[in-house]
């Protein structure tokens, strides 16, 4: 899909947290939240580390921005995140009142937001955000499979 100005700069942040994660084991997934093209929070998957299998990214982002706005809910806020998210994140993004999405990598296995499920967009739940995925796809996916076949081999 076609994304703004601003979607590759902010992927690619997320991409250098993502890749942090890695060194660390993690599985390689950055988040970061703006608001005004200014960034508010970022995050990078962490459950090993702090086990905490909540702590993906996305979540780790949220609660950061959260308690920097000083408010639960987050309208008027992009994540830009290395992976379309998960049922866990999605859930937390819908929540938050996130208004837009902006992803890397595809996940064909588990994706939430346009991949295996439509949360988000289906018009079931009681907010509906903007998706853009396969922003820097290609980067995205090579960092993830990447450290799949360090992992296995």
């Amino acid at each position: 899909m076609q994304g703004n100005s601003s979607d590759e700069k902010y992927i690619r942040m997320a991409l250098s947290l993502a890749e942090s994660a890695a060194i660390r084991g993690e599985v390689p997934v950055g988040a970061v939240i703006c608001k005004d093209d200014a960034v508010l929070a970022k995050g990078a998957n962490s459950p090993i580390y702090t086990n905490d299998p909540t702590a993906h990214a996305e979540i780790i982002a949220i609660r950061a921005a959260a308690r920097l706005q000083e408010n639960y809910r987050l309208p008027d806020t992009t994540l830009y995140v290395t992976l379309e998210p998960c049922i866990m994140c999605m859930g937390a993004i819908i929540h938050a009142r996130i208004k837009r999405l902006v992803f890397g990598a595809y996940d064909p296995k588990t994706g939430a937001a346009e991949s295996c499920y439509t949360i988000g967009t289906d018009n079931r739940l009681n907010h509906n955000l903007e998706i853009t995925g396969g922003i820097c796809e290609s980067e995205c996916s090579t960092l993830l499979k990447e450290f799949f076949k360090k992992r296995r081999g």
